[in-house]
């Protein structure tokens, strides 16, 4: 009687580990959209925010979500025009930075996200960068994953972006789409990482998603409105030093969109903050995520209490 009673608490311990682990899937509507989003941990663990980048989804969390859900709280959504999430047209439906944060500040309040750490990668640093100005109570920390916030952080691709922004012709519009081709992804995707380690699930997804009908011109929009983006890195430089927000910065070395000067920036910011790098590209956690989700488990038990 004692061996299975003991038997059988083995089996309850490992099926909630189990069950910890496991990935949800939901959606809630914000404002015009049907925002999908990704779940796992249990909701009584520390809350992490984990926000995506281009051309992704939270289809990029898939391998990093079990691999922390025992210990965290875990929630990644999708950005309209990104993934499962509704894209509204553009007629009625503005495709910034701008709205895509203030979409993604009122998901955090549907999902009662109150205190979080988030995880921000490309697209999604921006947008997790203002919600952590407009509402600096809530983060508790902040996880950079090739998440720019600095000039020194751009790479020599940006140049050529940045004349565009000053002169957004239609041509320039037009010779920008080369961002949803394949081989352009599948470039994103294995530029600098180790050979035979990144998979075609991925990409392939991605490429899928961008290539749905009306999405090609609301991913332009937000090209031309990364500009936004760039102006605002004084006022998220301006947080970082007003907050000092307990901060990790996990990148990608090989990255040619948002070079290693850009995590060693935020140490001008947050002396206090932990710089590491992967060698991999911008997707890092194509072929590192077990190690990243190694250096967030210890940076992020250390810092919220």
């Amino acid at each position: 009687m004692v061996m299975a009673a003991i038997m059988l608490a083995f089996v309850a311990v490992a099926q909630n580990k189990m069950k910890d682990k496991m990935i949800t899937y939901h959606k809630i509507q914000i404002e015009d959209c049907n925002v999908f989003y990704r779940e796992a941990g249990a909701s009584d663990k520390p809350a992490v925010l984990l926000l995506h980048g281009f051309p992704s989804s939270s289809h990029m969390f898939r391998e990093l979500m079990p691999e922390l859900a025992g210990d965290f709280h875990l929630i990644a959504p999708d950005f309209p025009s990104f993934g499962q999430t509704e894209s509204p047209d553009r007629e009625h439906f503005t495709y910034s930075f701008d709205h895509l944060a203030k979409i993604v500040d009122k998901f955090t309040e549907a999902v009662r996200l109150t205190r979080f750490a988030m995880y921000v990668f490309d697209y999604g640093a921006p947008i997790g960068y203002r919600l952590a100005m407009w509402h600096p109570d809530r983060i508790t920390a902040i996880v950079s994953q090739n998440g720019n916030m600095y000039d020194e952080g751009l790479g020599k691709k940006w140049a050529a972006r940045k004349e565009y922004w000053k002169h957004p012709t239609s041509e320039l519009r037009q010779q920008f789409a080369s961002a949803f081709e394949l081989e352009t992804i599948i470039g994103q995707y294995t530029f600098g990482t180790p050979e035979n380690s990144v998979g075609p699930d991925g990409y392939s997804l991605d490429y899928y998603y961008v290539n749905l009908p009306g999405r090609a011109e609301m991913q332009n929009d937000l090209i031309l409105d990364y500009r936004s983006n760039v102006a605002l890195y004084p006022n998220f430089q301006q947080y970082l030093r007003t907050y000092q927000p307990p901060l990790l910065a996990v990148w990608g070395e090989n990255d040619p969109s948002f070079i290693p000067a850009g995590a060693h920036a935020f140490r001008r910011d947050v002396p206090n903050a932990e710089i590491h790098f992967v060698p991999s590209g911008h997707f890092a956690l194509e072929s590192h995520h077990a190690e990243i989700a190694a250096l967030m488990r210890k940076f992020l038990a250390k810092v919220i209490k």
